[in-house]
């Protein structure tokens, strides 16, 4: 007998039933699938969910202060070409500035000198010009803030401040 045919005997295997899958094991691995995916995505909406903080990008020269009116805004674009923010000068010694899209359906928020408040025509939501807490309407946080600082006459862009979520 040779080496082969004893293993075989000492080992018999149906070659033929050897790659099926039982309905057990397949449905063991799609319950075990099933929970790894449930998981992650708990795990990825509970750090999504946590309040971030103050987050540095590269110094940039928004504006001289002199170049916004009291009572007026301009817009700027931090800390990419594509993110527009607004820059609000609401009194002499006063500036606020945050991403100008809406948390709701990002569309853009005006100022609104006469009410003091930021305000989003799509879905009449309002933020508040001093901490950019949603004030009414469907947004579900507040604007994220942009952290600045005066450099003599100029205003520098120095990082985003996330609001915390309502």
């Amino acid at each position: 007998m040779s080496t082969q045919q004893e293993v075989q005997s000492d080992f018999p295997i149906d070659w033929e039933e050897d790659h099926y899958v039982s309905r057990r094991d397949f449905f063991k691995f799609l319950t075990l699938a099933g929970g790894g995916l449930a998981a992650g995505t708990v795990t990825m909406a509970a750090l999504g969910s946590r309040p971030r903080s103050h987050i540095e990008f590269e110094p940039k020269m928004i504006a001289r202060k002199d170049a916004v009116g009291i009572g007026r805004s301009i817009t700027f674009s931090y800390p990419r070409e594509h993110d527009i923010c607004l820059l609000v000068r609401p009194t002499e010694n006063e500036f606020f500035a945050y991403k100008q899209r809406c948390t709701h359906l990002s569309c853009p928020v005006e100022w609104q000198p006469e009410r003091g408040r930021l305000y989003c025509p799509c879905h009449n939501g309002a933020f508040d010009i001093r901490s950019g807490a949603v004030l009414q309407g469907p947004p579900p946080r507040p604007l994220p803030a942009i952290v600045f600082e005066m450099r003599g006459e100029e205003v520098w862009a120095t990082g985003i401040r996330e609001g915390e979520q309502a």
